[in-house]
C-alpha cells in the first residue's frame, strides 16, 4: 500500500452481497463468502465500521423508471423487493450488532442514497470496498467515490462477475487508476499489523 491505513478514517463497504444476487453468480460464490467472512470478522477486530450496501425496490416499484433497462428487467421479474428473502445480505457475511445498512435504487452505492452523508459524519476518508458484481456496483461506486476524493481500496478477491475476463479487466487495468487494488491476504496482513 502506497500510504499507511488509518483505521479511524475507514470504512468498509460490502455490496450487494444478498442472497438473490450470490445465487446468480454461484460459480465460485462459497470461495469469496468465506474470504469476506474472514475479512469482516478482522475488520470488526479493529474496530473499522462496516456498511452492508443493498440494493432493494417498494411494492410496485415506484424507483425503477421504464428508461432503466436494467432495472426495469428487475421490475419484470418481480425480484429485490424490500423484505424479500432474496433481497437479505448473505447469512454468511450478514449484519452484526454495530454494522449499517444503506439500500439502494440504482447501480452505484452512492446514487441516491444517504451514504455520503453517514460516511462525512463519521469523517470516513478511505472506502474499503467489494461486491457482486464487479462490473456493476464495484465499478459505479469506484468512478464515484474517486471523483468525490475518497481514498478507494479495492478487494478484487471479494468481488465476483459473471465475466471473469471483464472482471480481470477491471481489476487489472481500469480500477488501479483510481484505487488501490489487493487481495484478501494483503489487506489482512495490513489489519493484523496495525493490531
Amino acid at each position: 500500500m502506497p500510504e499507511p491505513l488509518n483505521l479511524s478514517q475507514s470504512a468498509v463497504l460490502i455490496m450487494d452481497y444478498q442472497v438473490g444476487i450470490v445465487a446468480m453468480h454461484a460459480t465460485g460464490s462459497d470461495a469469496v463468502l468465506r474470504r469476506v467472512s474472514a475479512l469482516l470478522a478482522a475488520v470488526r477486530q479493529v474496530s473499522i465500521p462496516v456498511i452492508h450496501i443493498q440494493v432493494g425496490f417498494r411494492q410496485g416499484y415506484p424507483e425503477v423508471s421504464k428508461r432503466n433497462l436494467g432495472f426495469n428487467s428487475i421490475k419484470q421479474s418481480g425480484r429485490f423487493l424490500l423484505d424479500g428473502a432474496d433481497t437479505a445480505v448473505h447469512p454468511i457475511v450478514g449484519p452484526q450488532m454495530g454494522d449499517l445498512s444503506v439500500w439502494k435504487h440504482r447501480v452505484s452505492a452512492f446514487a441516491g442514497t444517504d451514504l455520503e452523508t453517514i460516511l462525512r459524519a463519521r469523517e470516513i476518508d478511505t472506502l474499503i470496498l467489494f461486491g457482486i458484481a464487479t462490473s456493476g456496483v464495484v465499478l459505479s461506486t469506484v468512478r464515484h467515490a474517486a471523483d468525490a476524493d475518497y481514498r478507494v481500496i479495492v478487494i478484487k478477491d471479494c468481488c465476483l462477475d459473471r465475466d471473469d475476463e471483464v472482471h480481470r479487466c477491471l481489476v487489472e487495468k481500469v480500477f488501479p487508476r483510481q484505487a488501490t487494488v489487493l487481495t484478501s491476504d494483503d489487506i489482512l496482513q495490513v489489519l493484523h499489523s496495525s493490531k
